[in-house]
């Protein structure tokens, strides 16, 4: 057990469905979908031209809340080395730290720290435009023996600062002056969740009091999009139907694309409430697990139970205690049964009395990005003591045998629900949490 209590004490979060709490609870509440025809890319060129685009979101520094001049600065400064996905997840954190009442200096930088999680982040096709055009001949050849003495010297020198996974962490650590503990992890969609469990046992085992949780992603990129078609189950298809993410549904045709990020302010209860914060929600367990067959290839049913095992066992609590369980719900077929597989194995007699809520059907995958937005999801669910429904879901799937509802559900605010989410290649990360 845990020897120090981690609360919630601020949130943000950049998603399909806004970028202020206030517009992402109403677009919950509503059963408002974030899903709709792509803009940033040419949808007509794709399989299918349907994304949980963050629309709102323009990389401008007002995106990032109310910041101090000194932070305008810096941020505007360093806007030209961030892609899309580290612009977003700072601009995340910097809300969570507005929402939590922390000023600048109002903390100790030494105790202060920040965990951020991520996917794997790709170069866009113009960074290398100029480079790519020197090593081009006559014939309109690439000639691949230029490259060191024409290409590279048109290639920026800072290119590569725009798409390291650990900038995130970095950024956010420099613009708060937090010194503490610092860490960055790619575990595709499991990162969110790994990010959360260590930020809280960092501050349990007293290693810092206070740390901004995070994670970013995204699937809707000019490279990270075919990379998505190719390799992940996605809704294709140019009808309405293939714009919808069912997670669950017996009629479900696959995941849908987006991009996302959230952050959380964590800190040990004694530093919250020395400083009078509101508190939000306390993290009172934490899982990474991992599944694997016989013949090496990846058992998801198996890492989901574990993860939902440990967590609850490190929280203290039993199946029957949880209010709800926030599921991965990709919306794909072979991933759903997976899921419904652990979560059935974990709940055992519970499976048809606790309520299962899949918050993609709203915006889709976001990688890494989900699970943040989705632990705030079930956090402003709590304070509005409402259930949202799980979007489209109208025919069952025997096979996944869970209790999801289309309709929204009252819960009381104090319940304890479980986040969980995990990658194709079966890591699975869970997040116990107490509401208030």
């Amino acid at each position: 057990m845990q020897s120090r209590r981690v609360v919630i004490t601020g949130m943000g979060q950049i998603s399909p469905l806004g970028m202020d709490l206030d517009t992402f609870a109403a677009a919950l509440e509503a059963g408002t979908s974030g899903i709709r025809k792509i803009e940033s890319l040419p949808a007509d060129a794709l399989p299918s031209p349907y994304a949980g685009e963050a629309l709102d979101f323009t990389g401008n520094i007002a995106d990032f809340g109310e910041v101090d001049k000194n932070q305008t600065r810096s941020i505007r400064k360093n806007l030209k080395v961030m892609c899309r996905e580290i612009q977003m997840g700072v601009a995340a954190a910097q809300r969570s730290l507005q929402n939590s009442g922390l000023a600048a200096g109002s903390y100790d930088p030494e105790r202060s720290g920040v965990i951020f999680g991520s996917d794997y982040m790709m170069t866009i096709p113009e960074e290398f435009d100029k480079a790519t055009a020197a090593c081009v001949n006559d014939s309109n050849e690439f000639e691949f023996e230029q490259w060191a003495e024409k290409g590279l010297p048109e290639v920026t020198p800072l290119w590569l600062l725009k798409y390291l996974p650990n900038m995130p962490a970095s950024h956010v650590a420099i613009f708060n002056d937090m010194r503490g503990p610092n860490n960055s992890i790619t575990l595709r969609e499991a990162s969110a969740g790994a990010a959360l469990g260590e930020a809280m046992m960092t501050i349990a085992r007293g290693h810092a009091d206070l740390i901004i949780a995070g994670s970013t992603g995204t699937r809707v990129h000019e490279t990270r999009t075919c990379h998505s078609y190719l390799q992940d189950p996605i809704a294709k298809g140019t009808d309405e139907s293939a714009g919808k993410c069912l997670p669950f549904d017996l009629n479900r045709k696959g995941m849908i694309i987006g991009e996302g990020a959230g952050a959380l302010v964590l800190e040990s209860l004694e530093h919250a409430e020395a400083r009078g914060a509101k508190i939000l929600g306390e993290v009172i367990g934490q899982s990474i697990c991992t599944g694997w067959n016989a013949d090496r290839t990846p058992d998801r049913a198996t890492a989901i139970h574990n993860a939902m095992s440990v967590a609850c066992s490190d929280a203290g609590i039993k199946p029957g205690d949880i209010q709800h369980i926030n599921a991965h719900g990709l919306g794909s077929q072979q991933s759903d049964w997976d899921e419904a597989a652990g979560l059935t194995r974990f709940l055992g007699d519970k499976a048809q009395e606790v309520p299962v809520v899949a918050m993609k059907s709203y915006f889709g995958n976001l990688g890494a990005g989900c699970g943040v937005i989705e632990v705030i999801g079930s956090l402003l669910s709590q304070q509005k003591k409402s259930l949202p429904g799980t979007l489209g879901y109208s025919t069952p799937d025997p096979k996944c045998q869970l209790k999801l509802s289309a309709e929204p559900q009252e819960i009381t605010s104090n319940g304890v629900f479980v986040s969980l989410n995990f990658s194709p290649q079966g890591q699975a990360s869970a997040i116990a949490i107490r509401g208030v």
